[in-house]
């Protein structure tokens, strides 16, 4: 299936000379997202993941239906301020400052395989913070998965020594 029909293209959003990738047309698609996510879950499996996370909040639109597919557990990676209980974090830079991503403590125990899954892989940096805390829980990432890759952008660099898998690439 040809996702990229799909995807609608915005521009000048959010702000004038960005062209975004709207990802909600596949989602009012049943086909479509459900193509997509059993593309996700085949990866999981092939990967023997024990545990999906995914980053707030597009992460948790395809990473949740993943798990359930797979019979495993999914594990949120939130902004600050948003776990109830006792968490652990990661600041990270971005091109004008920085954020942090958090995760809660017990979400993730040593030797859970971990497939990170999310809709899009830009820079890495939002992939490189939630890497660091599942591995600093004791997880091993046993690889990425993107519904969307902006290939311009060298996110992949970023991410050396993981595998990958995107199921559209600009």
């Amino acid at each position: 299936m040809d996702l990229k029909q799909f995807i609608a293209d915005v521009p000048d959003f959010p702000k004038k000379g960005i062209l975004f990738r709207d990802i909600t047309p596949l989602m009012l698609n049943g086909k479509a997202y459900a193509y997509a996510q059993k593309a996700i879950a085949t990866f999981a499996r092939e990967k023997q993941a024990t545990l999906i996370v995914g980053p707030e909040a597009r992460g948790f639109i395809f990473g949740c239906p993943v798990a359930t597919d797979l019979g495993i557990g999914f594990a949120p990676v939130r902004k600050p301020g948003k776990l109830p209980r006792e968490y652990v974090s990661v600041s990270y830079d971005l091109e004008y400052g920085s954020n942090e991503l958090c995760m809660h403590a017990d979400a993730v125990k040593p030797g859970d395989k971990v497939l990170i899954v999310d809709d899009l892989l830009a820079t890495g940096g939002t992939m490189d913070a939630t890497i660091k805390l599942v591995e600093k829980l004791g997880g091993t990432v046993v690889g990425l998965a993107f519904l969307i890759e902006l290939a311009d952008l060298q996110g992949r660099d970023k991410l050396m020594g993981y595998d990958i898998l995107t199921l559209i690439t600009y």
